[in-house]
């Protein structure tokens, strides 16, 4: 055999000159383009909400950085904002819910409702309370179809891992919440003409506080700043620790104790549910025959109610029609009770969503901003199709998925 015939045959690929053989040039990460948000506005239709969620300081800063802000006609004028604000700041003014829908983030302050869902789309991202007694399978199902990234603005977390819309909104309910109570207890309230502080003499009303959290702290310091007596209930030793270190005084603490409940609650003037469930419905402590024992014109306010409520007796009401009578018990059970002071309200969510729609800016866009911020993402229940909350899985029998199993990366 020759040597030739030797040789082992080399493919031509192999040995022609062909471009994709030669040394080629290095290339380097390139961090995508910093994509600006589209934000809309939509205007309040339900619950009598009052709020709005970025006020037209805020709408300046987000414009000033190059995003774009389009907000409904007369979205704020419940909160004294005028459309004139807005335009001042940058933001453009829409005449139909149609042109607010058309941008990549929507933002509210109540829920939306099925119709409004209808003019959403595939990969829109809409951040706005999850308040589960007004929600149902439909909404669920509705969002699902469409394909919404949907954020509960209620179990968003910050770095500290706390809830900062829950805290904010809870200081201002439960400051309201007493202030409430004082106007209900008295005749032109519909209550029976009890002070809710005493007077020399005469003593003074006795208010039963269920959970040790923000709620619970800032109607503690309104009671007893009016001179009321204060009962507060709570299963979290170190909750109760903290609200008495907080207040700056010793005060009657309990666990939830069904026995002891029952003694104060058959005494009790007012009764203030503010238990908060960090993933799903709060817990009923309160069940129907505890309230029937309640004194006749004693006032119950469920602070709660956003998240089912504490109470067996407690239904959603709205802020035109808040109150309603079972057992002779006054119930106050309005899931929006910060939009009393709406202008209050407003700026308070208006100074949480801004910085986290300002982060944005080193990442490209929300969706983006999910993946390297964990609290974020505690806030998403649906995303792109699939449900991703245990809670609402479990509660509408439909099939839950982890998000973290859903998102599993950017690049």
């Amino acid at each position: 055999m020759s040597e030739k015939e030797k040789r082992i045959p080399i493919p031509e690929s192999l040995t022609e000159s062909q471009s994709q053989y030669l040394t080629q040039s290095e290339t380097l990460q390139v961090q995508p383009r910093s994509n600006k948000l589209f934000i809309g506005i939509p205007k309040e239709i339900i619950l009598q909400e009052n709020r709005v969620p970025l006020v037209p300081s805020s709408v300046a800063t987000l414009v000033a950085n190059g995003h774009r802000i389009i907000i409904e006609q007369g979205a704020g004028d419940k909160a004294f904002y005028k459309d004139r604000d807005y335009s001042e700041a940058g933001a453009d003014i829409a005449y139909s819910p149609e042109q607010v829908y058309k941008a990549d983030v929507i933002l509210k302050v109540a829920p939306p409702t099925l119709a409004e869902i209808d003019h959403m789309r595939p990969n829109q991202i809409l951040i706005s309370p999850l308040q589960l007694t007004i929600i149902s399978a439909d909404y669920i199902n509705k969002l699902k179809h469409k394909r919404v990234i949907a954020l509960a603005m209620e179990y968003i977390k910050d770095e500290s891992d706390t809830f900062p819309v829950v805290r904010i909104m809870s200081e201002l309910a439960g400051l309201s919440a007493m202030l409430t109570a004082a106007e209900l207890m008295s005749t032109t309230g519909g209550g029976k003409g009890v002070l809710l502080g005493g007077i020399s003499g005469v003593p003074s009303a006795k208010v039963v506080i269920l959970g040790a959290g923000i709620v619970a702290e800032y109607a503690t310091r309104t009671a007893l700043g009016l001179g009321a007596e204060v009962r507060i209930f709570d299963n979290n030793i170190y909750k109760l620790k903290r609200i008495q270190n907080q207040v700056g005084r010793q005060l009657y603490t309990s666990a939830i104790d069904p026995f002891v409940l029952i003694n104060e609650l058959i005494t009790a003037d007012v009764a203030i549910g503010a238990i908060h469930s960090k993933t799903g419905r709060t817990p009923m402590v309160v069940s129907e025959d505890m309230v029937m024992k309640m004194k006749p014109g004693a006032v119950i306010i469920d602070v709660s109610i956003d998240q089912g409520g504490t109470f067996e007796t407690s239904e959603v009401t709205s802020i035109d029609k808040p109150t309603f009578i079972k057992h002779d018990v006054i119930h106050y059970c309005v899931p929006n009770i910060a939009s009393r002071v709406s202008r209050t309200a407003s700026i308070a969510i208006s100074n949480i969503l801004t910085p986290i729609l300002l982060k944005t800016s080193g990442v490209g866009n929300i969706e983006h901003l999910l993946f390297s911020n964990s609290g974020l993402r505690h806030g998403v229940y649906t995303y792109k199709g699939s449900l991703t909350n245990e809670y609402l899985g479990e509660r509408f029998q439909i099939k839950s998925t982890s998000l973290d199993l859903l998102m599993t990366s950017d690049l």
